[in-house]
């Protein structure tokens, strides 16, 4: 029978029965022992009474032994040992037994005698039997009494058989508190006591004295439950030496165990009002003003843009969870299910289905403390109709998310809801209630929490397979003075009323804790009012309640001291309702929060009692929440405390797992990212990630707890010994390794020409074409650095100086006097590249071996182990985290050692690199399979050793290059037949080296000597190296002939260039597997004849090297973005090498700034060069393996130092820390990455179908451009006039007197418009054609005639007109008093119009009163490029223009709709432009901004008054008047309407008329404060996309998807059309779209292919909104029917469907291709479907003549169309039919909008 110390009454529990000799007791001896001792004694009927004896543990056996012959003298024997006094009888028995004497504490012998007993029984007792009298009010005397005892019976175990308390508390104040204390001062120093039996006591009467005796083992379970699971847990640790207590346990959790880290949507989400979120306590309690600083949640971490910075995060991080909640008011803006949000579901949908693709488990929860505002007005929590509310939302969660989240939180931490939201108020909605409103909201909270469980359990787990669950937060409670019985007491009681209070009604009875109820009762019957108000569960609700969740989810942050309250009060508060008093300990660690300390120790410890208390072991218990905060000003990065934080308290709940047995099967680490924490905003940071929130980005930093945690994730605990993390080699999709094949030596100019040939005359529309693909699945995706770049330690470990070391020590040799001894400290950061390496998702990394570090003198003789074993670290991290080591041995950095030997112009390093290269192979070859020998030898060649600019900075440029190349061309052979031969067998791996080229396009491909010229500069470069390990083993042809000729010039024995003999060439030949090259840029390159001398390398080439100035720059001087040249580079190696398999090992761009997180520049750099790379691989056939992108991070960039920054990753190189964040960069290589390429996005498919019957198909033109005729039959002068005559306004001073004399040819443009087949033609009234003085003074009938002549025609055709009112061409003579800056303009305009009402009117029925009003008012009166040319007052004419063209539209509005309306049957609107505006960058809420605040500054300027309230919007308003205020002026400079104004605008329209062009990429500038402008107050700038096709407008890029996103704008243009669908039927009219690309080449516009194209996308884009079902769109123009004078840009920009042949006075109109189509898609009215097989309006009985392709002067009779050489005919079918699927969703454009319309619309009548 084993005994157990410091556990009471345990050793009664474990005995298998247990019987004492009362009588013997009472006299100083006892028996003890196994119920078998009774009865082989026969001691029944001769010690004990029948009464007395205690009933069997189990059934007596009396065969069990053989009657024991002496027994019948034992009570005569035992009687003279009573006599004799204090003397024993031991029995040893085969079961174990024990025996013990009981002693009366209060009734000992004397001194001595009581020694001699003790001397007596030595050797013979197990342990003392003590019966015990303790007075509650004469302690002292005990203790004295107890002093003497210790000092007699010292180390001897003692059972407390027997205890009488006197003048102790009652029963129901807890007797049983002196216990502990008499158990400690026995135990003293070392713990004695082993037992305990409270049975009887427990049984007491509270007025009298009880004895405790010990009973049979039949109430063992009694006494176990009597026992609180706190005082039980409290005491099994209270005895715990500090030692003990706080020793580390090394070893692991157990399989399975499941890691995380969490956040909160309002913590980190930001996007507070953003795509329609409703509002939430917390944003309205942040704006009121309650959090520190009045710091605000409105972005916090920006995470609802940054989703995919998060995963990022995660992916470095490897948890197997990722806590987050759900925002109920992003999903439900008014909390209740009848708005729904699906902008914010799909944010949640991305980020699981991200979270999932990562192989991270999403652990969500509902309700994070962001409850929607709007159902807080009724009461919130404290309202039980929110029950049902939570119950449907809840729902909706399962049932929209349940695919792929299988664990569930209802509530995160109710208790901090009740106690801090209704208690204190110390949360939103800051209640300050804690004795009602408290309890009343945890009582609601309780009961919605059970019926969504009940609902996930009733109606989704059968299907889903989740949990559901709730997190509880608690500390733990320890009694401020442990001896203090009422502490204990205290310490149970405060547990109880924060955990209990949750925990106990449903993992317990349903039911709060009867400590609680009791305590609440009390405190109410004490106090002459009632102070708390604790509800009650009806017994239905307890049994719904109970048992309602699958998983214990534990939060815990610290522990508390707990005391009793001496002083009670009747104050509300919780502490005075609960009777305690909270501390700390002085000595705890403090952190930035007062609330939390660091005690470890006290996780363990609440473990343990919720296990004991609420699980057991059948409900998992998941520690949810756990972390500490640091605050600002300290160490961001290099957050130790953290680390110690989580390294203590993870390491006491594998003391629970492991020593307690509690059943932990996770622990998140809070988390993820610093964010938003409650009323103290900002100030606190419990993030692995650190977050600069003043920085608009956001961006994350990893901390060293990322690094920390994610290790403890990896070895899943802290192991005694951390096992190597490669234990079995690992496969590799990498290419068989076989020899290429042999190629004979290029010819001059090598057969590789053919790629000029192939793409140099290709159009700019086929070059930039973007293509849509993926690559293939065994695709190698990585990231570079090299070790001095990276590394640092220059000098650690033995590592010994390289030539780089040398170099950079000398001032002036570098940059800013930069150096790589520290750079990323990679040499200390293993893990932390190892993170972000694992967050990109690379499958490969590409890094340098350090030669010295390995061999410190460059020799074998001086092996370096640190070195060894840093890259074996290294290596190991990568293999384990799936990522190939692409190692290369040579980076440039030479041990100086053996360059003081001569470097490589010295044969030996032929051998001794092969000899550190076969140590490489030894050492690291098990787990590296690819090996690159040397890294871009040309520059070691050329700029090392020729231009002397780099290290050994030799300047030697005719001869050392040549040297030096042929050393490395023989060093790399050595070292791959060394591979060959000792290690490929067995190791499987590949070798090559990495070669640098430029692509080089000749100037004049057409020129046969700047095309040899190209291909020199390429054999030069690339051959050089290439050639003779690819193709023959020797020097390119033409790099022989070229130096061995100039060296004959140069009066020369020999030729400058070395010789290989037939044996070297033999050798060289063919050693790399695969081809791999680094590339950055392009050169354009025409024939130089060089100078002879001085020798050099560079003039042997006999080539002129240029760049174009219109290709993007970048931090490096000649790097510039050439993506085209990626393409032909890998084409022109396919053919130079027999397409080997190819891997690009290097390829990025330099930014010289601090700080480029947003680095907008190397996104469009990726972005376009690996799509060509994708074009190269799909559409040629090049066999492309993989590819690199430079650089992993930050590092040092050689000669320049720290500035030029190419990595994907900042690293600060300030802070000794070098943190790395990843840049905007990274996060999208990552999604290249994971989708394995560019991929077509999914909602770009097309729709197939037609456009509704009665469809208006238009086409537009505007009088200026097209009429001519300027002075002709009385027409007045308009301002375009005026400002066409003013020198340098118009491109090429040209002007629009003639124009395309429309004026004159009236038959001929209606002859065009039949040819398109339109429906509708558009037009403009010149103003001073009919007015020429603007007024109705004189009307010009001669001018009016003609347009009564052009409707008549029109309709005589069938053609309806669209008529202009005002299409920018005002009077001049208006202008001369004003203009549109006159207010007098409003009454002129309305009489103009009324005037083509009454004489138009009857045939006319679409009147568009002013087009483009921002144009007139930006352009004309801002910037001053267009009529009138106004630009001085940039702050105030604009507004004051905008102002009047808007009262003057709502003028002619009302003159229609009062007086014509009724007769001629109209519509009348206006035509407002818009551009698209895209955030630059996607991830950035004050880029989302900036592109709210384009569009309302410029569609919204002017629609929003008339579409919506009459007024301008908030965002113009409030903008423009605080920048005049700050600018000192007394009101905005923004006009503003009066009420009466308001009224009579608001409304003034029939349909939406909306002209749309292109898209722009908007971010934030902020102006200076003083400058008074319109784009100042708009604070936007705006770049393009440079994977957008260009145009023949410097402006307009093709962007076909911002129309779509225009017409789903849920601003106000989309509210616009809605309302007017659903109350008055308005309709929205595209009135111009472009419908032909604008080219200055005239042969291309008559091809017409590329205006085919765009017309064909931005006609379909519609049909892709989703908006389109609430827009009765009823029309489509396009612009414009000919080429005409295009304003400032005068005759350049073509954007016709018909060119005018300027160069011929009659002006003929010449159709081009894009008519043709056009006519086509109206005639078809869409885009018939092709599975109903051949429509009859693809084969008209006439169509539009399209003009000869011999008309077009210079047209080439062979067109490249992606890389073919096809006739311009086929070319032509080629294009519309890669086109016809791009057109065909315009088709379904009236039918999707007008049947799905319809039924929905059905649907929500119904």
């Amino acid at each position: 029978m084993e005994l157990v110390n410091k556990v009471i009454f345990l050793f009664l529990l474990a005995s298998p029965s247990f019987v004492i000799h009362r009588g013997l007791a009472q006299k100083l001896i006892s028996i003890a022992g196994p119920r078998e001792l009774e009865d082989n004694l026969h001691l029944h009927n001769q010690v004990l009474s029948e009464e007395t004896q205690a009933p069997a543990g189990g059934e007596a056996h009396d065969d069990l032994c053989q009657r024991d012959p002496l027994a019948s003298e034992l009570p005569r024997y035992l009687s003279q040992l009573r006599e004799a006094g204090a003397t024993h009888y031991k029995v040893f028995l085969p079961w174990g037994g024990k025996m013990s004497i009981a002693l009366d504490l209060d009734h000992i012998l004397d001194v001595p005698s009581f020694q001699l007993l003790s001397v007596s029984l030595q050797d013979s007792l197990d342990f003392l039997s003590l019966n015990v009298q303790y007075n509650c009010g004469n302690e002292k005397d005990f203790y004295m009494k107890l002093g003497e005892f210790q000092n007699i019976w010292k180390d001897t175990e003692i059972l407390l058989f027997s205890v009488k308390f006197i003048n102790c508390i009652s029963k129901d104040e807890n007797p049983l508190m002196p216990l502990p204390f008499i158990i400690r001062a026995i135990n003293k120093e070392k713990p004695l006591t082993i037992g305990y039996d409270i049975n009887e006591f427990l049984n007491f009467s509270s007025n009298h004295a009880s004895s405790i005796t010990n009973t049979p083992r039949k109430r063992a379970a009694a006494v176990l439950a009597s026992q609180s699971s706190y005082q039980s847990v409290w005491e099994m640790f209270a005895s715990q030496s500090k030692l003990e207590r706080d020793s580390f346990l090394q070893d692991v959790f157990p399989t399975g165990f499941l890691w995380g880290t969490s956040t909160g949507a309002f913590n980190v989400e930001g996007g507070w009002a953003e795509d329609g979120k409703g509002e939430t306590i917390w944003d309205h309690f942040g704006h009121e003003g309650h959090v520190y600083m009045n710091q605000t949640a409105d972005v916090a971490c920006d995470s609802y843009y940054k989703s995919s910075y998060d995963v990022y995060l995660l992916r470095g991080l490897r948890p197997q969870l990722y806590k987050f909640s759900i925002s109920w008011s992003r999903i439900l803006p008014s909390g209740i299910r009848t708005a729904f949000n699906e902008k914010g579901v799909h944010y949640y949908n991305q980020l699981i289905r991200s979270l999932l693709d990562s192989n991270i488990e999403p652990m969500v929860t509902l309700f994070h403390w962001d409850l929607p505002q709007a159902l807080q007005v009724p009461g919130g929590w404290q309202n039980e109709s929110i029950i049902d509310i939570f119950v449907s939302y809840a729902d909706l969660c399962f049932a929209t998310f349940g695919y792929g989240v299988k664990y569930w939180i209802t509530f995160h931490e109710p208790w901090v809801i009740s106690y801090a939201g209704y208690g204190t108020g110390e949360h939103p909605p800051g209640i300050t209630d804690p004795g009602g409103a408290s309890y009343k909201v945890a009582h609601t909270i309780l009961k919605a929490h059970a019926k969504v469980w009940h609902l996930y359990n009733d109606r989704y787990r059968s299907v889903q397979g989740g949990k559901v669950g709730l997190v509880l937060n608690s500390d733990w409670a320890e009694p401020k003075t442990p001896t203090n019985p009422e502490d204990v007491i205290a310490s149970e009681r405060y547990l109880q009323f924060m955990l209990g209070w949750f925990a106990h009604p449903i993992f317990v009875n349903g039911d709060y804790p009867d400590i609680l109820k009791a305590q609440i009762q009390q405190v109410n019957q004490q106090c002459s009012t009632t102070v708390a108000q604790l509800p009650v569960f009806t017994e239905e609700e307890k049994s719904w309640v109970k048992g309602t969740a699958d998983f214990f989810a534990l939060s815990h942050y610290t522990t508390r001291l707990v005391s009793a309250v001496t002083n009670s009060t009747c104050a509300p508060t919780y502490e005075s309702i609960g009777s305690f008093s909270l501390h700390v300990d002085p000595a705890w660690p403090q952190t930035a929060s007062s609330s939390i300390h660091v005690v470890p120790w006290g996780l363990r410890r609440l473990l343990k009692f919720v296990s004991q208390e609420y699980t057991g072991t059948k409900i998992p218990i998941y520690i949810a929440g756990n972390g500490v905060p640091t605050a600002d000003g300290e160490d961001v990065i290099n957050d130790t405390l953290r680390v110690d934080y989580f390294r203590l308290y993870i390491n006491e709940a594998l003391k629970a797992v492991k020593l307690d047995a509690v059943d932990v099967q996770s622990y998140i680490a809070r988390s993820l990212i610093d964010g938003f924490e409650g009323p103290m905003g900002y100030s606190l940071k419990f993030g692995l990630h650190y977050v600069d929130f003043e920085d608009s980005n956001r961006p994350r930093t990893p901390k060293a707890s990322a690094s920390f945690y994610s290790s403890v994730i990896e070895n899943n605990g802290f192991p005694a010994k951390v096992s190597n993390r490669f234990s079995t080699p690992v496969a590799f999709n990498l290419p068989v390794s076989s020899k290429l094949p042999s190629l004979p030596a290029s010819e001059v100019p090598s057969k590789a020409k053919v790629v000029w040939e192939k793409f140099s005359s290709q159009t700019k529309f086929e070059r930039d074409m973007y293509f849509y693909g993926t690559f293939p699945e065994d695709f190698l995706w990585g990231v570079s650095s090299s070790a001095y770049q990276v590394e640092g330690g220059w000098d650690a470990d033995g590592k010994g100086p390289s030539i780089w070391d040398t170099f950079t020590h000398v001032p002036g040799n570098i940059n800013n006097d930069d150096t790589g001894d520290v750079a990323c400290d990679s040499y200390n950061k293993v893990e932390e590249d190892l993170y972000m390496l694992r967050a990109l998702g690379v499958n490969s990394y590409r890094f340098s071996l350090s030669w010295p570090r390995i061999f410190p003198t460059g020799r074998n003789n001086s092996i370096n182990s640190h070195g060894v074993d840093y890259y074996n670290r290294l290596i190991n991290g990568l293999v384990a985290s799936n990522i190939t080591p692409v190692v290369t041995l040579y980076h440039w950095d030479l041990p100086q050692a053996l360059q003081d030997e001569g470097g490589w112009e010295n044969s030996t390093l032929i051998e001794l690199f092969d000899s550190f290269a076969d140590f490489c192979f030894q050492t690291f070859g098990d787990r590296v399979k690819f090996w690159l020998t040397f890294n871009e030898p040309h520059v070691v060649a050329w700029v090392g050793y020729g231009a002397g600019e780099v290290p050994p900075n030799v300047n030697d440029p005719g001869d050392a290059p040549y040297r030096v190349a042929h050393t490395l061309l023989k060093a790399h052979a050595r070292v791959y037949h060394t591979y060959d031969s000792k290690y490929r067998a067995s190791q499987g791996g590949i070798v090559s080296l990495s070669l640098n080229v430029d692509w080089a396009e000749p100037k004049t491909p057409s020129d046969p000597r700047d095309l040899e010229a190209a291909d020199r500069y390429l054999q030069f470069l690339l051959g050089w190296f290439a050639h003779p390990i690819f193709k023959n083993g020797d020097y390119p042809d033409v790099m022989k002939w070229k130096v061995g000729n100039r060296s004959d010039l140069q009066n020369l024995p020999s030729s400058r260039l070395p010789v290989f003999t037939a044996e070297e060439r033999d050798y060289i030949r063919g050693t790399a597997d695969v081809f791999c090259f680094n590339t950055y840029t392009s050169k354009i390159i025409t024939h130089a004849t060089t100078r002879l001398r001085p020798f050099s390398y560079e003039h042997d080439q006999e080539v002129s090297v240029s760049v174009n100035s219109s290709w993007p720059s970048s931090a490096v001087t000649g790097h510039r973005a050439v993506a085209w040249g990626m393409r032909r580079l890998l084409n022109w190696i396919k053919e130079e090498y027999g397409n080997p398999p190819i891997y690009v090992t290097e390829n990025g761009v330099g930014i010289k700034t601090d700080s480029d997180v947003d680095d907008n520049a190397r996104i469009f750099y990726y972005k376009t060069y690996i799509d060509e790379a994708l074009k190269a691989y799909r559409l040629d056939g090049v066999n492309l393996r993989g590819y690199v992108a430079w650089s992993f991070m930050d590092n040092f960039e050689w000669l320049s130092g720290y500035d030029p920054r190419f990595g994907l990753h900042q690293v600060d190189f300030d802070n000794p820390n070098r943190p790395r964040t990843p840049k905007r960069s990274a996060i999208y290589y990552s999604e290249i990455i994971r989708n394995n390429g560019i991929p077509e996005p999914m909602d770009d498919s097309f729709i197939y179908g037609e456009f509704p019957k009665g469809f208006a198909w238009s086409v537009a033109t505007a009088a200026y451009q097209i009429e001519g005729a300027w002075r002709a039959d009385g027409k007045g002068l308009s301002i375009w006039d005026q400002y066409a005559h003013t020198p340098l306004k118009i491109g090429n001073d040209e002007t629009g007197d003639v124009a395309c004399d429309s004026y004159h040819k009236i038959e001929e443009d209606v002859e065009m418009l039949k040819g398109l087949q339109v429906s509708h033609y558009r037009f403009s009234i010149s103003w001073p054609r009919v007015l020429p003085d603007g007024t109705t003074g004189y009307i010009n009938e001669a001018g009016l005639n003609y347009y009564e002549r052009l409707i008549d025609a029109l309709l005589a055709a069938n053609i309806k007109p669209q008529v202009t009112i005002y299409h920018w061409d005002l009077p001049q003579a208006l202008q001369n008093v004003g203009g549109w800056e006159n207010d007098t303009i409003v009454e002129r305009f309305k009489e103009y119009a009324e005037l083509l009402f009454q004489r138009l009117g009857d045939r006319v029925k679409f009147w568009i009163t002013i087009n483009e009003p921002y144009n007139v008012a930006y352009y004309g009166h801002g910037t001053g490029t267009a009529a009138p040319g106004i630009f001085l007052r940039p702050g105030r004419a604009p507004y004051i223009v905008g102002h009047n063209l808007i009262k003057a539209h709502a003028e002619a509005w009302h003159v229609y709709n009062d007086k014509y309306r009724a007769t001629q049957q109209g519509l009348i609107s206006i035509s407002i432009n818009s551009d698209w505006a895209e955030p630059r960058n996607p991830h950035k809420q004050e880029d989302h901004d900036a592109a709210k605040r384009y569009m309302q500054f410029l569609v919204g300027w002017f629609a929003h008054p008339i579409f919506k309230n009459g007024d301008y919007s908030e965002v113009m308003k409030t903008r423009i008047q605080e920048r005049s205020l700050a600018q000192g002026l007394s009101q905005s400079r923004l006009p503003e309407f009066t009420e009466s104004e308001k009224q009579r605008i608001k409304g003034t329209y029939d349909f939406f008329g909306l002209n749309h062009y292109t898209t722009a990429l908007v971010y934030n500038l902020n102006y200076p404060a003083a400058l008074a402008s319109y784009d100042s107050d708009r604070g936007v700038a705006s770049v393009f996309d440079r994977s957008w096709l260009g145009s023949g407008s410097f402006w307009l890029y093709v962007t076909p998807t911002g129309f779509r996103k225009l017409l789903q704008w849920r601003g106000l243009a989309s509210r616009a059309l809605r309302e007017g669908v659903r109350s008055r039927g308005a309709r929205l009219l595209a009135a111009e779209l472009q419908g032909s690309r604008p080219s200055r080449d005239i042969p291309c516009l008559l091809l017409g292919a590329g205006g085919t194209r765009e017309a064909s996308d931005n006609v379909a884009e519609p049909v892709h909104s989703y908006l389109i079902q609430d827009v009765n769109l009823c029309g489509y123009t396009a612009w414009t029917l000919m080429d005409n004078l295009e304003w400032a840009a005068g005759f350049t920009e073509r954007f016709g469907f018909y060119y005018v042949n300027r160069t011929d006075p009659a002006l003929p109109r010449l159709p081009k291709a894009s008519a043709k189509f056009y006519a086509q898609l109206v005639r078809c009215n869409g885009f018939p479907d092709p599975a109903d097989g051949d429509h009859p309006c693809l084969h008209p009985e006439t169509d539009v003549p399209v003009t000869p392709t011999a008309a077009a002067p210079g047209l080439a009779q062979a067109a490249p169309f992606l890389g073919l050489q096809l006739t311009p005919h086929t070319a032509e079918v080629a294009l519309y039919a890669l086109l016809a699927l791009a057109a065909v969703g315009a088709l379904g454009l009236a039918l999707f909008s007008g049947l799905y319309g319809r039924l929905s619309r059905r649907s929500r009548e119904r």
